[in-house]
C-alpha cells in the first residue's frame, strides 16, 4: 500500500506539472487552439480521482467507482448512436441494467458468472426488447452495436474491479500498475506520432497513430513496467518486461478499435471532428482491451489470482 501511495503521488505531481504547462502556453499563445489538450487534462484528473478510489480504499469502494466509470463510458458510447428509435431506447435501458448485475457477480466473487454473463446471457436476452418493439428496420445494427458497447465499456472495463476481489493482497497495486502503464503508452504514442511520426499505422482508423509512435511507446512502456513492477506487483523482471510488451500491443488494438467504432457511429455527423476531439472514450479506449488481456494473462500464469 505504501508503494501505491508513492506512485500516486508521482502521478499527481506529473498532472500538476502538466496542468501548469498547459495553463502557461494557453495564456502565452491565445491565438492557438489548446482545447483538445484542456479536455484531456480534465479527463485525466477525473480518471486520477476514480483510480485513487479504486486503488487506495476498500474493494467495495473500488467496485462502485469503477461501476460509475463503466456507466459514463457506456452513456457516451450510446450518445454517438444516431437515429435511435423508441425500441432502441428500451434496448439501452436493458443495457444499463446489466451494469449493476455484472458488478454484483464481482462483489460475490462468482467468477464463472462474471465471465459469461455479458458475452452469453446478455447476448441471448438483449434482442427481446427490440423484438417487442415490433420493428424489423435496423434490428441488427441496433442490437449488435449495443452488444459491442456492453462488451467494451462494461465487460472489458469491469475486469478492473475484479482484481481486488481475485487477489486482495495485490489487487490495488495491479490496478494501478495497469492503468499507469496504459496511460503512459497512450501519451507517448500520441506525442511521438504528433511531432515525429510519418508512417501511419491505419490511417482510416486513427490518422494520428504512427509506427514511430508505436515503437517509442513500446520501449517506454516496457521500461516503465520494469521500474514499477517491484513496487506494485509480485512480478519478476522477465514477467514485468513481458507484461509491458503485452499492454503496449493491447493498448494499440484497443485504441484503433474504439477509433473505428466512433468514426462509424458518427458517419454523417456535421460536428464529427469536434465530437471526436472532446470524446471521453478517447481517454479510456485502450483500457477496454488492456484490462481484460492483463487480467486473464495474470490469472493464467500466476497462482495468486
Amino acid at each position: 500500500m505504501f508503494s501505491s501511495y508513492i506512485v500516486l503521488l508521482i502521478v499527481l505531481a506529473v498532472l500538476i506539472a502538466a496542468n501548469a504547462v498547459y495553463w502557461f502556453f494557453s495564456r502565452r499563445q491565445p491565438d492557438k487552439d489548446y482545447s483538445s489538450i484542456g479536455t484531456r487534462m480534465k479527463t485525466w484528473w477525473g480518471m486520477f480521482f476514480i483510480f485513487c478510489l479504486a486503488t487506495l480504499f476498500t474493494p467495495t469502494v473500488s467496485l462502485i467507482s469503477l461501476m460509475v466509470l463503466c456507466f459514463f463510458a457506456l452513456q457516451e458510447y450510446f450518445s454517438m448512436i444516431r437515429g435511435t428509435r423508441k425500441a432502441d431506447r428500451r434496448l439501452f435501458l436493458w443495457a444499463y441494467l446489466a451494469i449493476p448485475v455484472q458488478f454484483y457477480w464481482i462483489y460475490t466473487g462468482w467468477y464463472g458468472m462474471f465471465i459469461v454473463f455479458i458475452p452469453l446471457y446478455v447476448f441471448l436476452v438483449l434482442p427481446i426488447p427490440r423484438l417487442l418493439g415490433k420493428g424489423t428496420f435496423g434490428f441488427l445494427r441496433s442490437v449488435s452495436s449495443t452488444q459491442w458497447g456492453l462488451m467494451l465499456m462494461v465487460f472489458g472495463l469491469s475486469h478492473l474491479a475484479y482484481f481486488q476481489f481475485a487477489t486482495p493482497e495485490y489487487g490495488g497495486g495491479l490496478v494501478l500498475f495497469l492503468v499507469v502503464l496504459t496511460q503512459i503508452n497512450d501519451v507517448v504514442h500520441t506525442l511521438v506520432s504528433l511531432y515525429f511520426g510519418k508512417r501511419k499505422i491505419v490511417p482510416t482508423a486513427n490518422p494520428q497513430l504512427t509506427w514511430e509512435g508505436f515503437v517509442c511507446a513500446f520501449i517506454v512502456t516496457m521500461g516503465a513496467s520494469l521500474a514499477l513492477a517491484p513496487y506494485l506487483t509480485p512480478f519478476s523482471p522477465t514477467a514485468a518486461a513481458w507484461f509491458g510488451a503485452l499492454l503496449a500491443l493491447a493498448g494499440l488494438f484497443g485504441s484503433l478499435t474504439v477509433s473505428v467504432l466512433k468514426r462509424d457511429l458518427l458517419v454523417g455527423d456535421e460536428d464529427k471532428a469536434a465530437t471526436l476531439k472532446k470524446s471521453y472514450l478517447s481517454q479510456i479506449d485502450s483500457l477496454t482491451y488492456t484490462a481484460p488481456v492483463f487480467f486473464h494473462a495474470v490469472r493464467y500464469f500466476f497462482e495468486f489470482m
